[in-house]
Order: C-alpha cells, then structure tokens, then sequence
C-alpha cells in the first residue's frame, strides 16, 4: 500500500491519501479557520468531521475505515456566514458532468458533483512509453468526445468516450495515417462558464478548470480514473503518446462576481489581486499568481500527478505566458520554470507552450528557457498570407520554412524546435480555411463577435460549400499547399485530426461552445475528403523517411556543414532584390558535402514556371515526393527542367545510396 503515509494525521501530501486503516484528508486553507470535512453516503446524507491538526496554513485530519470511492468535500463559511460546501483542490475524482442550476449560491453548491477518494494502484502491465524524438514528433490535435462521436461503426457504448480513443477502428486509424502522438484537448473536470450555462451551452473545448487534477467525467463510461488509465496504457501499447493540453493560467472561478469553488474560498492569493480585485491577464476573470508558493505548488503537484498516475508524455499549457510572470513581469528565471528545469519527474517529457497571454508583454514568442518547445504563430500567419497571394511575403516565407532560426537558433535543435502548424483548434479547420474568406460563428449567440477577426483566409470564389467543380479543385490545391508546406518546413507539424477528415465547421472559427455537429468530426468522407486523407498520410510517411534525416543534419553541431542555396527558375542564385518580390523560388538542401538533397520548387505566382533543376552526379535523377497540382505521393522522376503550374509546390529528393 501506500508507505509515505502513517495510519495518522499527516498534512502532506495534500487532498486525500488512503492507508491500510483509513485515509488523510488534507486541504490547504489559511482563510478557513473553521472549514469541515463533509463525508457523503449519497449526494445529500452527510456527516460533518472535524479537521482536528493544523500547520502552516494546513488543516487535516485522519478518518479510519475510509475506503476507496468515499465521497467527499469540504464545508466552508462564506461571505454571509453561511455553509457552503466546496471541492478539494487535490481531489483526483468527482463522482458526475460538471454543472449547475442558476444561481449559483451556498445551497446550489451541495448539489455539485462530490470529490472520491481513490486508489492509485493501477496495472500498467509493463507497457513502455514511446518516447517519440522531438524531430520525428508530428502531433495530432485532438478532442476526446469529437474524434469518435460519429464514428458508424463504433461501439456506441464508447463513442466519444475516453476508451473510444482505442477501440480498434480508431487505432487502426491511427496506424493507417502514421499518426503517432495525440494531444488532448484539456481533460481535467471543467465547469461552463456562467454565460454558458445561462444559455444551455458547455464549455465544449474544456478550458475553464474546475480541478486541475481529476479527469472530466463527462468522457467516462463508468469510471473517469481507470478508463483514461487503459486508454493511456493501449495508446502506448501501439507505440502512440499522448500530451495533454493543460490550463493553468486561470481557474472556473472567474472575476469578482465569480462563483466559489474552491481557491478562492480557501485563500484568494492563489490569484493575482489588485488591491481586493483579481487582475485579468487571461481573459477569463482571474490569473492564477505562480510566483505565490502554494499555487505553484498545486501546479507542480498536479503536472507530477499526470506524469507518474497517468503516464502521460508530455503538456501542452495554455496561455503559457501567464505561467512565467512574476506577478506582473514575465521572465525566462520565474519560479515556475526553475521549478520544472529541476523536477526529476518532469524534466525528460515534452513541454510544449502557447508563449502568450493577454497581460501587459503578454507576446514571449521564443523566450521560453531551454526545454521548451513553442506553438509559433508566424508560419501559419505567413503561410496564408503566401498561399493566398499576398505580396511581400517571399522572405518570410523561406524563414519559416527553414525553421524560424531568427527566433529558434539551430545550435539548440532539436531542443528548441518549432512547433508548426497552420490550424489550430481556435480557428477555421483546414477546409474551412479555402472556403470561408469571413468567420460564420452566429451560432455562438455572441452576434458573431467572438472569434479571431484576421484568418486570411480565402473562399476562393464562393462562401461555404460549392457545386463548382473548378472552385473544388482549387480549394483541394490549396489545402495540398498548406499541408506540404507544414510537414517539409523544420519543425514540430502540429496538425488538427479534425483536417485529417477535411472536417468543416460551416465557418465557424470558435467553435468552444460547440458540442455538436459543427465540432464531431463526419467521418462520411467526400470522395474529395477520402483522396485527401490518403495523399496526407503518404505524405506523412515521406516525411518520417526524407525530412527527419534533414532536421538531425541540420542540428546542433553539424548544422553548419551542409548545403543550402536559394535558386531562381533559371538555377541562378537569388539576389537581395528578388525577395521582395512574388517571384518563383527554388531551395535546394543537402546533407553535408555529398549527402542526400532535397529541392523545394515554389511558384507563388499566377503564371506556370518552368524550373532549371540543379545537376545531380552520375546522371542522377531527382524523385517527386510531391506535387501540390496533384493527388500522388512519391510519382516518378525528373531531371533537367520542371514545369510547375501557378500557385502551387514540389518537392524533389536525391539520395545517391539509392542510386
């Protein structure tokens, strides 16, 4: 059983820990003098136990007989002096879907989902992690219940639930796309946020933490902990990670006029405060204060518990910037990042950061410390302004392409990589993207006010769907240009599963609210959808065998002993003036000095342009890898010139061992 715990009143580790006899409840808060342990039988029979031991801020008590799947929660006095029953900060399990009836008050609050006391012994049957390397990491962005809900030939008991995520057809899915690492939209328990609730809608995403450390029962058959376990456990079986997306940058609690679930009944330092005001740095009522110890500490101790209880791979944090400020100011040395540079459990997953937040300085791309990777918004800003034909975006399309090193210097890659993408889950889906030029989110109930104002998108001649056979082609062209461009760029691809399947959203590109069919992914493919999905996973292959050998040569110390030109179509090279142009552009890479190569061929013009291909030795032929104009992968050979059409790529590849 459990050995860091006596049959006695501890106060750490903090929540609930189960003994032989019985178990420890312990519950950080210094604004509670007289705060109760409520033990439920069912959701309104209770009895009330006293927390008889106290230290530094710490009340607790030890209760015998306690078993595995007790419900429980604390009871407060709130500002009216009025009982109020609130959820354990540390509570790995509630017992139902986060929700309540409006208003929300002391009596409302016993109606709330109770917390449980859990057993963390769980049979991982030696299942190893995968340990995918950063540069062959291509993340699949992906929500729990959206992936599988609709699937036809599921077993409807799971669709849409944790253990759906490995029912047979979703992982041979997964094996037929070379998909190798998800990354969960947040699953911790979330509540919907007032406005939400008002209106009979969810917080679909899952962004508004309700408790940082048990998994939403709403993704659950029976029981939320064991199923995520066993999904975990069988998505490693087959080789595949799992990230979580995590929040940490604020709680459910919201603003002023917010509810009290937990913190901030228990000690309102867990937020940023102004004066007796929560500061709003994220968006959404209140900041979570990381420089303040006991709200580090609650974050530390739930991203271990994912780790260790879970085995999870790695996190992807929201709003990340929030994370690193001290108080007001971020900074690369806050406590939060010495604290996961040093943690022996965190140290060796993958750390992943959104590297901004609304805050004053809020915009930290590329000033994460060492050991972090950053979600980075130039190549999807600039790769749509490029495949859309705006001028002047040349050079900074070939900066993308080549990684970002003016924000990610090589000489810490892999590292540092970027991660890449060009959708996101807040955002137009790919399909979406070549078919709306403005976002269609009327069925929010905002008046289409929320969402992103600049996608630079295009329709491409018509809003939403279309009959036009050459409008459908030319949407196909462009999804191909987006999806090569991202997967052949350096990086980390971060892709959305949902564009896997050419999902749409009708236009909407804050689909949060959503739970519907705008957000389940229609796994009834156009015979367009399915010609796509095929060429994605083609090329999701070529890139595990042609460009991840580029990105280890291009990193780190031999990152300066390898070719790399910038050829107009004539084969000359590119002057300073050219760039400023929206002129046709060729890269050419190799690997050291005789090594394999690789040639984009880039033609963001409206006229074909016929390419000069670099001469290879020994009557070498170059192989297509690709060409954006059509559907194969891999299609034949070329030698001395290529002819590519308007607006569109290819990409070619020389390896002399072959040869």
């Amino acid at each position: 059983m459990h050995g860091m715990i006596k049959n006695n009143a501890q106060p750490y580790p903090l929540g609930a820990t189960l003994t032989e006899n019985g178990c420890c409840f312990s519950i950080y808060s210094p604004a509670q003098n007289e705060i109760q342990l409520a033990l439920f039988d069912n959701d309104s029979d209770y009895k009330v136990i006293e927390l008889d031991h106290s230290y530094a801020g710490v009340q607790y008590t030890f209760v015998n007989g306690i078993k595995a799947g007790q419900k429980y929660g604390y009871i407060i006095k709130n500002e009216k002096g009025r009982s109020q029953l609130i959820s354990d900060p540390y509570a790995k399990a509630i017992d139902g879907e986060l929700t309540y009836q409006e208003p929300y008050n002391e009596k409302t609050s016993f109606t709330l989902p109770k917390c449980i006391v859990t057993e963390d012994d769980f049979d991982w049957q030696d299942v190893s992690k995968p340990n995918i390397p950063r540069e062959e990491t291509v993340i699949f962005e992906t929500h729990v219940k959206g992936l599988t809900f609709l699937h036809p030939k599921m077993n409807s008991r799971i669709k849409g639930k944790y253990l759906g995520l490995v029912s047979d057809e979703m992982l041979s899915f997964y094996a037929d796309n070379h998909i190798q690492t998800l990354q969960l939209l947040p699953i911790a328990a979330c509540m919907a946020e007032p406005h939400l609730i008002k209106a009979g809608k969810v917080n679909y995403w899952g962004y508004n933490p309700y408790l940082f450390m048990a998994p939403d029962p709403r993704y659950a058959v029976n029981d939320a902990v064991s199923e995520l376990k066993t999904t975990i456990r069988e998505l490693h079986r087959h080789g595949i990670e799992v990230i979580l997306d995590v929040v940490y940058n604020h709680s459910a609690e919201g603003g002023d006029d917010g509810p009290i679930f937990n913190l901030k009944g228990l000690d309102k330092q867990y937020y940023l405060l102004s004066g007796k005001n929560y500061i709003n740095f994220t968006g959404c009522g209140n900041t979570l204060d990381l420089s303040y110890q006991p709200t580090l500490n609650l974050v530390m101790d739930t991203l271990r518990h994912w780790v260790t209880e879970y085995q999870v791979d790695g996190f992807r944090f929201d709003l990340a910037a929030t994370l690193g400020r001290q108080r007001e100011q971020f900074s690369q040395t806050s406590g939060f990042f010495m604290a996961v540079a040093q943690d022996p459990i965190l140290k060796d997953i993958k750390l992943i950061a959104e590297p901004w937040d609304i805050g004053p300085n809020g915009y930290q791309v590329g000033h994460f410390p060492f050991g972090w990777n950053e979600t980075n918004d130039k190549l999807r800003d600039i790769a749509r302004s490029f495949w859309r034909g705006d001028d002047g975006f040349l050079r900074d399309f070939a900066t993308r392409l080549m990684g970002s090193r003016d924000i990610y210097s090589a000489s810490n890659w892999p590292f540092k990589l970027t991660v890449n993408y060009i959708t996101y889950h807040d955002g137009f889906t790919l399909q979406d993207l070549v078919s709306y030029k403005h976002k269609h989110n009327d069925d929010n109930g905002e008046q289409n006010r929320d969402g992103h104002g600049d996608n630079r998108s295009d329709n491409n001649g018509e809003e939403g769907p279309t009959k036009s056979l050459a409008i459908i082609k030319r949407r196909e062209l462009q999804k191909r240009n987006f999806m090569a461009t991202l997967l052949f760029s350096f990086g980390i691809p971060h892709i959305l599963s949902a564009d896997v399947l050419s999902h749409t959203q009708g236009g909407n590109n804050n689909a949060y609210c959503q739970d519907s069919k705008t957000s389940w992914l229609n796994w009834s493919l156009t015979p367009q959808a399915a010609s796509f999905k095929k060429w994605l996973s083609k090329m999701l292959k070529a890139r595990h065998n042609i460009m991840v050998p580029f990105i280890d040569a291009f990193s780190g110390k031999s990152r300066n002993s390898n070719r790399v030109f910038w050829r107009k179509v004539d084969g000359s090279d590119m002057s300073g003036s050219d760039w400023d142009k929206r002129t046709c552009v060729a890269l050419n890479l190799g690997i050291n000095k005789s090594g394999r190569q690789i040639l984009y061929l880039v033609n963001p013009t409206p006229a074909v342009a016929r390419f000069k291909l670099p001469a290879l030795p020994k009557k070498g032929e170059w192989d297509i890898v690709c060409d954006t104009n059509g559907e194969e992968v891999l299609l034949n050979k070329a030698s001395k010139e290529y002819l590519l059409p308007k607006m569109s790529m290819a990409i070619l590849y020389y390896n002399a061992k072959n040869k």
